[in-house]
């Protein structure tokens, strides 16, 4: 007999997109993790993961696989890192057929940073 699958019509969707791959997680409003994937998982390998093309095409088939299997019918989003990914992420969410309620940047900022390189002398 399979299980039930949770049905979840509000969720969250966490975006890193760092220089090398993007990772995408898809949870319910608790918190916890319904799909998961990566531009590496789909079979891209070295500097192609990094690319926008990849971000999208990750971020298509982890929303598609929430929205099909889950109910997911929109979402809060939650975008972390520099990458190349981070625009081309949000149009695939849209284009995906999740309606989006919010746009969260959540990239970390250091405060004072690390202490600067001793001066230079000549």
């Amino acid at each position: 007999m399979a299980a039930k699958k949770k049905q979840i019509d509000k969720g969250r969707i966490y975006i890193s997109a760092s220089f090398n791959n993007t990772l995408v997680t898809v949870s319910d409003r608790g918190g916890d993790v319904v799909c998961w994937g990566s531009s590496g998982l789909l079979g891209f390998k070295g500097t192609r993961k990094a690319t926008p093309f990849a971000a999208t095409s990750a971020v298509e088939g982890i929303v598609k696989k929430a929205r099909d299997e889950f109910g997911m019918k929109e979402a809060e989003v939650y975008i972390k890192g520099p990458g190349p990914g981070r625009d081309a992420a949000l149009r695939a969410i849209r284009s995906a057929g999740v309606k989006i309620s919010q746009i969260a940047d959540v990239t970390p900022i250091p405060h004072d940073g690390p202490r600067p390189k001793k001066k230079r002398r000549v």
